[in-house]
C-alpha cells in the first residue's frame, strides 16, 4: 500500500428509544423528527468535507440506513451494507429501560456495572464478542481500499456501540475496552487514519452539525 486510508464512522441520527432510553440493539424504533433533521443537517455538512469517497458501508439496520441514504444522496455513492456493522445484539432486553433491566435482572446489571461482561438478555452478544465482528467489517472495509494501492477514503454508518470498541481497538485498549470512551452523539463522526503500518485515532466523537448529547445508559 502506498498511500493512506483514511476510514469515518458515523453514527445514525435520533431514535426514537434514543429518546426514551431504551436498550434498542438490533431492533428499530426509527429516527425520530429530530433525528431525521439531524441526518440532513449532516449530510449536508459532511458532504461539503468529504464529497468524494472511495466507499460508503452501512449497517442494515433501518435507522443507520435512513441516515446514511441523506449522505449518498449528495455524494452520488453507492451504499454497502454489512449487518456485521448492526449494534450489539441485547436480545429480549430490547424495549426495556435501565429501569426495567434494574428490575428484573438486578443481579446482572449489577455486574455489568462493575465491569463484567455478560450478554444481556436471551440470545444477546457480550461487548467482546461485538467488538469482534465489528472490527472484523472494519478489515472488510480496509481491504477494499487498500486494493485499490493507492489508498482512499471509506465512510462506515453504524451505531454507538461499535464506533467505542472500534476505537478501543484502534488505541490497542484490550478487549472489550470501551468503558474509557464516552457514548458517541447522535451523527457524530470518529476518525481513523491508517498507514505505513500503523493506525491512528484523528477524532472521536467529533459534532459535525448539531446533534442531541447522546446518553451514557442507551444502548445505541
Amino acid at each position: 500500500m502506498s498511500g493512506q486510508m483514511i476510514v469515518h464512522l458515523v453514527r445514525h441520527g435520533e431514535s426514537l428509544w434514543n429518546v426514551e432510553g431504551r436498550y434498542q440493539g438490533q431492533q428499530d424504533s426509527g429516527l425520530t423528527e429530530d433525528g431525521r433533521a439531524q441526518a440532513a443537517q449532516f449530510a449536508a455538512a459532511f458532504s461539503r468535507e468529504v464529497p468524494h469517497p472511495d466507499v460508503v458501508f452501512s449497517s442494515d439496520l433501518p435507522r443507520v440506513r435512513d441516515t446514511a441514504a441523506k449522505y449518498v444522496e449528495r455524494v452520488g455513492v453507492p451504499v454497502r451494507e454489512d449487518e456485521a456493522l448492526r449494534e450489539m445484539n441485547v436480545g429480549d432486553w430490547a424495549g426495556m429501560t435501565l429501569e426495567d433491566a434494574e428490575e428484573k435482572y438486578p443481579e446482572i446489571v449489577t455486574a455489568v456495572a462493575a465491569g463484567a461482561d455478560i450478554a444481556r438478555g436471551v440470545g444477546g452478544e457480550t461487548f467482546a464478542q461485538t467488538r469482534e465482528r465489528v472490527v472484523s467489517a472494519i478489515g472488510r472495509v480496509v481491504d477494499v481500499l487498500e486494493s485499490r494501492e493507492e489508498g482512499g477514503i471509506a465512510v462506515i454508518f453504524t451505531s454507538g456501540n461499535p464506533i467505542r470498541l472500534a476505537a478501543a481497538h484502534m488505541l490497542g485498549i484490550p478487549s472489550p475496552g470501551h468503558m474509557v470512551l464516552g457514548a458517541p452523539d447522535n451523527c457524530s463522526v470518529t476518525t481513523f487514519r491508517l498507514r505505513d503500518g500503523r493506525s491512528e485515532v484523528v477524532r472521536y466523537n467529533h459534532d459535525i452539525a448539531q446533534a442531541r448529547p447522546a446518553d451514557q445508559r442507551e444502548i445505541s
